[in-house]
């Protein structure tokens, strides 16, 4: 297992740009409606973004693809590199621009700027050299030409011959090679590819991904169905369904990128298929959940702004994460942050009460979970009975919790310096008690709101009939 992997993206970029306003009125010269400009935000898309969520997620990355050499071009890669490393190939054309009016949080409407974008000038040994290198090669294809073009179809032929590849694919892009690791078309990409197949099988997305599996040659293919999850046609076994877990609302725009960036990261760190499958559909309905890519490009800029690394929207956060880029990620939009703590050992129906009512505080509910060593400080040897990243994946799985953040004292009180929520929420078999978190949470503007208790449930209690903690130890 590589714990720092290097993975190689190919594909088309483009630059994203949003135009923010807000539009009160029609135009006196036509029925449209004017928007006074308040905001204009770039960043990277297509490749570039799938390049930046696998950094983000700890591997080392290199991003061959097209790049404009002009004014948009030049913004692309200053955007890029101080997070992955960039192969320029040669572009035709102007940078290509998808530029999107917005007001309201609604999209008025999205102009299409330059291109084509097939690359020219490919250096063939450069771009080997940089495959060969790769723990994973991942291609993320946007319709541009890249992934038909001869030179660079040769040499990712060549990879999926002898190693990684996931290809995440575009219906005006050109067909995965033969011997790719996993194809990872969405329902309507799935649809497109196999329109022209009349083999047995109708439309349902196991017996796609099982039909284009054949047809592409690949080791298998992944079907993603949006809030459904996925569906898995691997070779010689029977279709894998992924359950997606629940989300309302949220922002889908880039979850294809985060569902492909996430396998392939986790395909390099040494996970078996159904493993890198189960973790993208966790991840990219976590990203959804968060705020898509307009939240990943907040959290980005903070942290390259401070010199930090970018933080991935996920449901469960590890120990050492910017507290402050969760609760950036959370507020996106505005909103109430509300916070909760605990061991959680044993989930039962006394916490489940608990999660949901806090949740109904605010719009965002964040659990702060004592880790394995806190909570064997707190509660002596042979707890907890449920290691902390089982009890994290746990609580993620809740509906009403948007996101897990472990720690390692034995009070939330440095957590919370830096989450900052509006609300802290805790069981009422607290009252009574002093918390010592409570000073924090005020200080910076957020109160302290207890929630009842559902009497006769306790993890201690419960660990005690059943022995649990006795057979630990024996």
């Amino acid at each position: 297992m590589t714990a720092r992997p290097h993975v190689v993206i190919v594909g088309d970029v483009v630059l994203d740009r949003d135009v923010h306003g807000r539009s009160d009125r029609l135009s006196p010269d036509a029925p449209v409606p004017v928007v006074d400009v308040s905001d204009v935000r770039e960043r990277p898309g297509g490749a570039g973004l799938t390049a930046l969520l696998c950094a983000a997620s700890g591997a080392r990355v290199t991003l061959v693809a097209p790049i404009a050499d002009d004014p948009e071009g030049r913004r692309l890669r200053a955007a890029l590199e101080p997070h992955v490393g960039v192969l320029a190939l040669g572009h035709r054309g102007p940078t290509r621009l998808k530029e999107r009016v917005r007001s309201g949080g609604q999209s008025l409407v999205r102009l299409d700027h330059g291109g084509p974008g097939t690359p020219r000038d490919v250096e063939v040994a450069a771009v080997r050299a940089a495959l060969e290198s790769a723990d994973v090669v991942l291609v993320s294809d946007y319709g541009a030409g890249t992934t038909r073009d001869e030179d660079v179809r040769s040499l990712l032929a060549e990879r999926a011959a002898r190693g990684l590849l996931v290809w995440d694919p575009h219906p005006r892009g050109g067909a995965p090679v033969p011997r790719a690791t996993l194809v990872t078309p969405n329902l309507g990409e799935a649809r497109a590819a196999a329109a022209g197949d009349h083999g047995p099988g109708g439309d349902s997305p196991e017996e796609l991904a099982g039909r284009l599996r054949a047809t592409w040659q690949a080791r298998a293919v992944c079907v993603t169905v949006g809030a459904q999850g996925a569906y898995v046609a691997p070779t010689g076994g029977a279709p894998l369904f992924v359950p997606a877990p629940s989300v309302e609302g949220g922002d889908p725009c880039g979850a294809g990128d985060r569902f492909a960036a996430t396998a392939a990261v986790a395909l390099a760190r040494g996970a078996v298929l159904t493993e890198a499958v189960q973790a993208a559909v966790a991840e990219a309905t976590a990203w959804v959940r968060g705020g898509g890519a307009d939240a990943f490009r907040a959290v980005t800029e903070a942290a390259t702004a401070d010199g930090s690394a970018a933080a991935q929207p996920d449901a469960v956060e590890h120990r050492d994460v910017a507290l402050a880029d969760v609760a950036a990620r959370l507020r996106t939009g505005g909103g109430t942050l509300v916070a909760t703590g605990g061991c959680f050992d044993l989930v039962h129906a006394g916490h489940v009460a608990m999660l949901e009512s806090a949740r109904r505080l605010g719009d965002a509910l964040v659990v702060l979970l004592n880790s394995d060593a806190s909570v064997r400080r707190l509660k002596g040897e042979g707890r907890p009975v449920v290691t902390e990243a089982d009890r994290a994946r746990v609580l993620a799985a809740f509906d009403c919790v948007d996101a897990v953040v472990v720690f390692d004292e034995d009070d939330p009180r440095a957590a919370l310096e830096a989450l900052r929520p509006d609300v802290w929420a805790k069981g009422a078999d607290y009252g009574g008690a002093d918390l010592p978190e409570t000073e924090v949470v005020q200080r910076h503007g957020g109160r302290v709101v207890l929630l009842p208790y559902l009497d006769g449930r306790s993890t201690s209690t419960m660990i005690r009939r059943s022995g649990l903690a006795r057979a630990d130890h024996q």
